[in-house]
């Protein structure tokens, strides 16, 4: 069973090490190239760091060594990829901003200083907002940008895939707007999308698909989970 794998590197090769430890044949077409920023990062006055992504946590870490600050991540995918860098103290959160902004509220009497989101250009959600509404300080620096693919990459062009996987909103939105682009729609309508939340499926939804699922838990072993299990159900029908 073949797996599109649209994330970008290095989640990319690490999704499709997880599908072959699963029975899955991944074909590897990430829709995005993440472009690290080299900047002095200013932690005067910062009592914790936020990360909404694991690009996040690889960015911070490219331009600092410090890992004596707490961390608050978005989800578990994250705070493994924080803790792997070498830090200590990391809470999770639900998988959005909303559920970090909450995580971080109920933590605001621990907080020796502002909080420090690293994020990238473009963004789902302000994190910096929904801390100032509860009052908490923070500040935003922006360490990488997502450079996003022009055309579709000649192996989706020529797959016979039976799902594609899809980790975000906006890598959803953009395989839809270049298979239209190359005026390919017709040929992805027997494939099934696997999604990590409701708002990739929204997104997804903007295809024509045999058809859309979401995982059970927003991690990587659940999008794997989710595939293997329909395609068990498919061939016991």
């Amino acid at each position: 069973m073949q797996v599109l794998v649209t994330r970008p590197e290095p989640d990319a090769s690490e999704f499709a090490a997880l599908c072959r430890e699963n029975g899955l044949a991944p074909v590897l077409c990430p829709l995005m190239e993440v472009v690290f920023e080299a900047a002095a990062v200013d932690l005067e006055g910062v009592g914790a760091l936020a990360f909404t992504s694991a690009n996040g946590v690889r960015a911070f870490t490219a331009n600092s060594a410090d890992k004596t600050l707490p961390v608050f991540a978005v989800g578990e995918a994250t705070a493994q990829t924080a803790a792997d860098a070498g830090f200590d103290a990391v809470k999770i959160a639900g998988g959005d901003v909303e559920a970090l902004a909450g995580l971080i509220g109920e933590h605001r009497d621990s907080l020796s200083g502002e909080v420090l989101h690293i994020a990238g250009a473009a963004r789902a959600g302000d994190l910096i907002a929904a801390l100032n509404a509860q009052r908490i300080a923070a500040r935003r620096m922006t360490l990488y940008t997502m450079r996003e693919a022009e055309a579709l990459p000649l192996a989706i062009v020529s797959t016979d895939a039976d799902w594609a996987a899809f980790f975000s909103p906006r890598t959803a939105a953009l395989f839809a707007k270049l298979v239209y682009s190359a005026g390919a729609g017709e040929r992805f309508g027997n494939m099934r999308a696997a999604c990590l939340s409701n708002a990739v499926a929204e997104a997804a939804g903007a295809m024509a698909w045999r058809s859309v699922h979401v995982a059970g838990a927003r991690n990587a072993a659940a999008m794997v989970a989710l595939m293997k299990d329909l395609e068990s159900q498919t061939r016991g029908a």
